[in-house]
């Protein structure tokens, strides 16, 4: 019987969530499995793997060929260099001690590019945040200042016209005092 590690779909529409199982080749994509490794869910960033590297490897070692999407998953995990140092145990090229602290450098390694990674999205995240505050506070300013002119128009206007009807009253009482004068 061949036997498949893959990726069984979960999830709802748009929103996938995998779990990287053993199964017979000759079943269905979402059917029946032998066994749970994993899960796999690409939708937070980066993405959230949890996976049985032990297991894998007894699988792997069995005889178990993972699909291409798998094989990186297992590859970014370290199943698949935990499979290759436990081929150099067997051949006799490395020590069980030897092969494991091999491995655990290895997974502190990657431990700590994944944080990198983590803390440079966040970063990224504030960034975007303080210039979208920054752009809005400048947003609302120019609204403040556009709506200032008018107002101050407004009040330059209603000065003129005020002053305008002063002069104009002062003007016709003058006429009007002229013609009195006259007559």
């Amino acid at each position: 019987m061949p036997v498949k590690i893959r990726l069984q779909r979960h999830g709802k529409k748009g929103k996938p969530f995998y779990w990287i199982v053993a199964a017979d080749a000759r079943s269905k994509r979402d059917g029946r499995y032998l066994e749970k490794i994993g899960t796999y869910n690409p939708n937070t960033n980066p993405a959230t793997i949890d996976l049985d590297v032990d297991g894998a490897v007894q699988w792997l070692q069995n005889g178990a060929q993972p699909t291409d999407t798998a094989r990186a998953i297992l590859s970014y995990k370290g199943a698949l260099l935990k499979n290759h140092l436990a081929g150099g145990v067997r051949k006799g090229a490395l020590t069980e001690e030897q092969a494991e602290e091999k491995f655990k450098a290895w997974l502190e390694e990657k431990e700590g590019k994944v944080a990198s990674k983590e803390e440079k999205l966040a970063k990224a995240k504030e960034d975007a945040k303080a210039k979208a505050l920054e752009a809005e506070k400048a947003v609302n300013e120019a609204r403040v200042a556009a709506a200032q002119p008018e107002e101050v128009v407004e009040e330059e206007t209603t000065e003129e016209v005020s002053a305008e009807a002063t002069e104009s009253t002062e003007e016709t009482a003058e006429t009007a005092t002229e013609e009195k004068a006259a007559e």
